[in-house]
């Protein structure tokens, strides 16, 4: 007579055959953020300022990864109030710096980002303030081949 498992030994059967593979042998970019916010002073017109971003990344692979850059596309996806640009409008960010600049095998880092954006705010608004949401896309390009992401969270710039 043949035994056949029951349900519940099947399944430590299978969880315990996933968990033999280990981690996952590749370059991975897990998860994303952004600053949350950054106020626009009154009265300036395209004055820059940095976002800061940081991406968490795992080299599951047998060498070192080496970053070779980062891009970021900011697309604007909600408004509140007057805002100069319309819900889709994109901006691609030039000058994006990050480190470090490689991933040892096996190892797991916090790649961190800064992207050089501006704001303009001609004055104070009468009906309480405006901003624009902008949802961030980052790709990372690497010796293992290029990797995209979206910030878990929206960066609002806020005309006050």
């Amino acid at each position: 007579m043949r035994h056949s498992p029951r349900p519940a030994q099947l399944g430590l059967v299978l969880l315990l055959s996933a968990c033999a593979g280990g981690s996952p042998s590749t370059f991975t970019l897990n998860s994303a953020s952004v600053d949350s916010a950054y106020t626009c002073p009154v009265g300036t017109a395209n004055a820059p300022y940095t976002l800061q971003a940081t991406i968490d990344v795992r080299n599951g692979t047998a060498s070192s990864v080496t970053i070779k850059s980062v891009a970021a596309a900011l697309t604007l996806a909600a408004v509140k109030g007057g805002w100069l640009e319309h819900v889709g409008d994109k901006y691609d960010a030039s000058g994006v710096t990050y480190s470090p600049n490689a991933v040892g095998a096996g190892s797991s880092a916090s790649l961190k980002v800064s992207i050089p954006s501006a704001c303009t705010n001609g004055k104070t608004p009468s009906t309480g303030s405006n901003y624009g949401e902008y949802s961030v896309d980052l790709t990372v390009v690497t010796s293992s081949g290029t990797h995209t992401i979206t910030s878990k969270n929206r960066h609002r710039i806020i005309a006050a």
